[in-house]
């Protein structure tokens, strides 16, 4: 009875004296964050705590046993974290059932639970004080500058002060306005007049009869840049203006607003602007472009240093509606991930408008962005441009893109974007139309032989592999939203959840692969000695939960083979030729274990293959793969993944903690085909020019130096199975 009596004690004067776990996660900040995630303090009674008399029962007792600290394996933080997403306050009996499943104390599952929910308030918290913050801020600027526009305010009878008293509430917003729109006005002619040597002509008077973002007459300062009439040489083209200087902003509004004119009439004109060529693509017409856009944004400035014009147009159908469109085009992350094998980086750098209506109409965003073909043998295009989105009156979305090289402190650039973007209509069932425009000038000397023709007839960078890119990456976002499991899945997934988190291992995988495919200025290829044609580059991974740890080692080559694309794609995705061409299946039979299909095309499909291996360390080897297909290109992406790790993600477990290391595939139709004595057609009738890309781990210690045995071995490896691919295409029908 004393112990017990001393016990309640104790743990009363440990309650007034502990700091309550509120206040310590407020105190420790993020380093809360890590313990919550890697394990619990204890503080339940050990087994001695009866036996223990007054003595022991003074600070430094409890000192110690708050220090008792016990570290969490990775896989019990992934169950705890599984069921607080399902429920984040379980019952008793719930805690007692996943204790022992885990191998813990009931008690350290509730305090994990508990530092859990505090973390989670606690960021939750800080978050929205973030954003009232913001506008906060945002609501007090407005205010000041409607003070300050007060002041300039006059009455039209006497010239004296107005008097806002006597005003109704819509006089005085539209006295604001007027206010606000003609310091703009002089603003805006003073910049014009300092680096055109003229004041602003009457276009701007109409920008000022209307919101700040509307059409507009295309203003004389946007002349052709260079030679007479055009403000000047290329000197004074490049000159460097800050984008953040506020006075330029305006510039950019009137430059994005006349390129959506551009555009408009573009995505909406027919011949004689656009032409279709034998390769059935819409382009661009270029002497009567310059006819009817003689002093635009588009004209051609550097075409004595090398420049050529690359226009085109496409239109399709896409199973998405307007505005989840407009959403994917206007967040640079998802508009990374959905074109991941066009875009290998991308950054908003400023924005000037966030839209109106809750919506992104009005939104204008200054951004830069990369480029590329998924071959290292094709340099990346690097563009400085503002993004405006409109909403038009007939209920058609419009998103331009117009290159901004001009206000930039950068090297002269490889790639100027005219006008380009396109127009969204909504159709019924939750369709939309889309036409799309590219319309760029570059440079591309440094594109190898084997893909100059690609990337001339504008398969490479133009709007077709825009839109079919588009196309097929919606038929994928609406399998992956779909809370049943279709007829067509297979194989031992057998929930919804379970198909979830696959699909988005694989879409992990996929976005991996296409960002140390191509040619980007990030990477730092290294052509191997003796080889022209293999390319190679290191990378250390450190704290990244989706790779292993070490120096991984990435070689890609690229090649022809004279076989359609199509059947080079179906050989290279099928489990029944892998093991012709596949060094690491050993020659084993392979087995599709789970096929989850996400597009029209049957190829386009996430597949879990089993490798039946004589030998028995490989006899459990799994092999996730995605394969898919468009008009323009195909893609075979796999990786090997732990049985142990896969059988989680099958049962709905998070697929973030499972490493990967993509190899793969990328297909695209050679058009050279008549000089390398084959006929084409169509497109995908002639030859192939395939990438092949491996990624391996060399050294598990991120520090250590690479080795010219493994590059021998990488070497090896590539040259290999390059031949036996060469050989299964050519000898097998698919």
């Amino acid at each position: 009875m004393f112990n017990s009596d001393l016990y309640e004690n104790l743990n009363m004067f440990d309650m007034f004296q502990r700091p309550s776990d509120s206040d310590q996660t407020e105190r420790n900040g993020d380093d809360d964050n890590n313990d919550t995630k890697s394990g619990t303090e204890v503080d339940a009674p050990s087994a001695d705590d009866d036996n223990q008399g007054p003595a022991s029962s003074g600070p430094s007792r409890r000192r110690a046993k708050r220090k008792r600290y016990h570290r969490h394996t990775q896989r019990q933080i992934q169950e705890m974290e599984a069921l607080f997403k399902e429920c984040p306050h379980p019952d008793d009996k719930q805690r007692k059932q996943l204790s022992r499943e885990l191998g813990l104390d009931p008690l350290q599952v509730k305090f994990w639970f508990q530092n859990k929910r505090t973390q989670l308030k606690a960021q939750t918290e800080r978050h929205e004080n973030g954003l009232l913050k913001a506008e906060n801020e945002k609501l007090r600027a407005e205010n000041h500058r409607y003070k300050e526009a007060l002041n300039n305010i006059s009455c039209p009878t006497c010239g004296g002060p107005a008097a806002l008293g006597e005003m109704s509430f819509e006089e005085q917003h539209l006295r604001l306005e007027n206010a606000r729109l003609r310091e703009e006005i002089e603003r805006i002619s003073g910049v014009t007049a300092k680096y055109v040597g003229k004041p602003i002509g009457p276009s701007f008077s109409r920008f000022a009869d209307r919101a700040p973002i509307s059409f507009g007459t295309q203003p004389e300062f946007l002349g052709e840049y260079g030679g007479p009439g055009g403000g000047g040489g290329l000197g004074e083209v490049l000159r460097p203006v800050s984008v953040t200087n506020e006075a330029d902003k305006p510039l950019i509004v009137e430059l994005a607003v006349t390129a959506m004119e551009e555009l408009i009439s573009m995505a909406q004109s027919g011949e004689p602007l656009w032409v279709t060529d034998e390769n059935s693509i819409d382009v661009l017409n270029e002497n009567e472009y310059l006819r009817i856009f003689p002093r635009g944004i588009g004209s051609k400035p550097f075409a004595n240093l090398g420049f050529r014009s690359e226009a085109s147009r496409e239109a399709a159908v896409i199973i998405m509606n307007p505005v989840n469109l407009v959403e994917i085009l206007m967040d640079v992350n998802q508009w990374s991930r959905v074109f991941c094998g066009i875009v290998s980086r991308a950054m908003t750098l400023d924005v000037l408008s966030t839209g109106i209506a809750g919506n992104y109409n009005g939104a204008l965003q200054v951004m830069t962005a990369e480029f590329q073909l998924p071959s290292p043998l094709v340099p990346t295009r690097e563009n400085y441009f503002a993004r405006y989105c409109k909403r038009h009156h007939d209920g058609i979305w419009a998103v331009v893109d117009v290159s901004l090289d001009n206000l930039r402190h950068a090297p002269f650039t490889r790639c100027r974007r005219r006008p380009s973007g396109c127009l969204i209509q909504e159709l019924p069932n939750g369709y939309s139309k889309v036409i799309w425009v590219e319309n760029v000038e570059v440079d591309d000397r440094g594109v190898s032989d084997i893909y100059k023709t690609l990337v001339i007839t504008s398969l490479a960078f133009g709007a077709k592999r825009w839109v079919a890119t588009l196309d097929r990456q919606c038929e994928r976002l609406a399998s992956a939203m779909a809370n049943n499991i279709p007829a067509g899945d297979l194989g031992v997934l057998n929930s919804s959840d379970g198909r979830k988190s696959i699909l988005k291992l694989a879409e992990r995988m996929v976005n991996s692969f296409c960002t140390g495919v191509g040619a980007s200025t990030a990477h730092a290829w290294t052509t191997l000695t003796g080889s022209d044609e293999i390319r190679v580059m290191t990378r250390k991974s450190i704290d990244d939960p989706g790779r292993p740890p070490g120096i991984v080692l990435s070689a890609a080559t690229s090649f022809w083979v004279a076989v359609p694309p199509r059947k080079a794609f179906n050989i290279l995705r099928s489990e029944k030729f892998r093991s012709e061409w596949d060094i690491l299946s050993n020659g084993g039979v392979v087995d599709e274990m789970a096929h989850i299909a996400n597009g029209r095309d049957p190829g386009n499909c996430v597949s879990l293959l089993r490798v039946n291996s004589a030998n028995a360390s490989q006899s459990n080897m799994l092999i996730l793969q995605e394969s898919s297909n468009d008009a323009t290109g195909s893609y075979v992406i796999y990786a090997p993944v732990d049985f142990a790790a896969m059988n989680i993600v099958l049962t709905g477990g998070d697929p973030d903690y499972v490493s990967l290391l993509p190899s793969g595939f990328a297909i695209l139709p050679d058009c050279e085909g008549p000089n390398r004595g084959i006929e084409i057609t169509e497109i995908g009738s002639g030859g192939s020019l395939v990438t092949l890309a491996f990624q391996i781990l060399v050294d598990s210690a991120p520090n250590s130096k690479i080795s010219v045995g493994s590059v021998a071995t990488v070497n090896s490896l590539i040259k290999c199975t390059l031949e036996r691919i060469r050989t299964a295409v050519m000898c097998n029908d698919a």
